[in-house]
């Protein structure tokens, strides 16, 4: 019953309301009519018991012939009163049926417009999806509410927008400076140092790329509302750009990468510079957590009205208790190895928010001692 809407909820209790009606009508219509019908046969019976005079002339001969006939009749006569009763009922009930549907439809347009306004509201557009409920005085209150909870929510993100400008060039400018400058230390040669100095000079390059990585990644989670997601997107082109931007970091461990394109070309709508960020990000992964010597492989496929992109490697697997696990924020199954390799924790994290942005799902689809099978679905282009 959850499932069903309240269109269709009225219709049907308006249905029933109105077969229980009709139902108790008809029986007691239905035995008011036998009962009369009845009667009628009673009198002719009592007449012809009693040999007093009846209007109808009928030789003593043909009298029980007659009895006879006038008992089915009368059979058949509340037979067929008790069939138009139910048929009267079955016609009265769907009528109302229909009747009600249609005007709780009619009614309930409101409602209707509301949830679709509801469904287009982004970021960067709520105050073009605001209600007007004059119409409707019961829709008032909740269109009222609805547009200041719009007005929030806008000022909300206005603040937030305006917090990562500032951060960006808050935290953006100082860690630039600082990689400027430890690039230029590590340039030019210095007599004198110690072994302990080099290494605390490495240490202080690393974490500072790290952190500047990480900065990077957060600020691009905190923009992706404010992202159009109005390209037509060839997938297998984009897959093909991915591939090529990441041979270099596959042929460094010997690994290998292969793009395995569709006969057909596959479209999706959304925004180009993330979804490419999604596939860049999970082939990243996959190439820094493979084995040397191993594996890499993109696919494309449409299922029906989905678009499926599969990235496959061939590492040592992720747990069973890790796999729902990966997609969030900071959570690595081997913390040690991430740093080693400069992972923040937040790769898989921006691929499933970007995802979700997109309509889309990710999930790993297998995984063990053979590699691991990332799954991403995403609605195809319409037309």
């Amino acid at each position: 019953m959850k499932r069903i809407s309240l269109q269709w909820r009225l219709t049907l209790f308006t249905a029933l309301l109105i077969a229980a009606v009709c139902i108790s009508l008809n029986f007691l219509l239905y035995r008011n009519g036998v009962y009369y019908i009845d009667s009628l046969q009673s009198t002719v019976v009592d007449y012809n018991g009693s040999g007093e005079n009846i209007y109808i002339d009928i030789p003593d001969s043909q009298w029980d012939d007659f009895a006879d006939k006038f008992s089915i009749q009368i059979f058949d006569t509340k037979a067929g009163y008790r069939r138009r009763g139910w048929l009267i009922t079955a016609v009265v009930t769907i009528l109302g049926g229909a009747v009600t549907y249609f005007v709780s439809g009619h009614a309930l347009k409101p409602l209707k417009e509301f949830s679709e306004r509801v469904e287009n509201v982004q970021a960067r557009n709520m105050t073009d999806c605001a209600i007007d409920g004059k119409g409707v005085p019961e829709f008032r209150k909740l269109s009222d509410s609805y547009n200041e909870m719009l007005v929030r929510l806008s000022d909300a993100f206005e603040i937030q927008r305006q917090f990562t400008g500032n951060a960006a060039h808050e935290l953006r400018t100082p860690l630039a400076i600082m990689q400027a400058q430890l690039e230029l230390y590590n340039s030019t040669e210095h007599q004198g140092n110690d072994a302990d100095t080099a290494e605390v000079i490495k240490m202080v390059t690393e974490q500072t790329e790290r952190l500047s990585s990480l900065v990077g990644t957060l600020l691009d989670m905190s923009e992706l509302q404010t992202v159009e997601r109005s390209d037509n997107i060839e997938v297998n082109s984009l897959i093909d750009e991915v591939v090529a931007d990441l041979e270099p970091l596959a042929e460094k461990r010997n690994i290998e990468l292969v793009a395995e394109a569709g006969k057909c070309d596959i479209y999706i709508m959304g925004s180009d510079i993330l979804i490419y960020r999604m596939i860049y990000n999970l082939t990243e992964n996959a190439i820094k957590y493979n084995k040397d010597n191993g594996k890499v492989r993109i696919s494309a496929y449409k299922d029906n009205s989905s678009v499926i992109i599969l990235v496959e490697d061939t590492g040592n697997g992720i747990p069973c208790e890790y796999r729902e696990k990966i997609f969030e924020p900071f959570f690595r199954v081997d913390k040690s190895r991430s740093r080693e390799l400069g992972g923040v924790g937040l790769g898989l994290a921006l691929v499933r928010e970007i995802v979700r942005l997109h309509g889309g799902s990710v999930s790993v689809k297998k995984s063990g001692k053979e590699g691991t099978v990332l799954e991403i679905e995403l609605p195809g282009r319409i037309g």
